[in-house]
């Protein structure tokens, strides 16, 4: 376990505003999985020839995607429904 957390940014409202209750709660499965992986979690998603930075990895079978960096904080939700 690891003292990371996670949260959106602004706000839960602004972010997830029009979104299908079954993707903001695989957004907040993942953010959670994340912050539980703390430092850890710069090894997972693209780019996949480098540790760190800006992460990605597609969620929901490529119709949406995951981004972050060092902390866990939801900003936006790209959704391809």
């Amino acid at each position: 376990m690891t003292d990371w957390a996670w949260d959106y940014n602004p706000n839960a409202e602004y972010v997830t505003d029009g979104l299908p209750p079954g993707v903001v709660a695989e957004v907040e499965r993942i953010a959670a999985e994340l912050a539980a992986l703390g430092h850890d979690s710069v090894k997972i998603g693209r780019p996949f020839d480098r540790e760190g930075g800006l992460r990605e990895f597609d969620i929901l079978g490529g119709r949406g995607f995951v981004s972050f960096h060092e902390c866990v904080y939801v900003c936006n939700v790209t959704w391809y429904g």
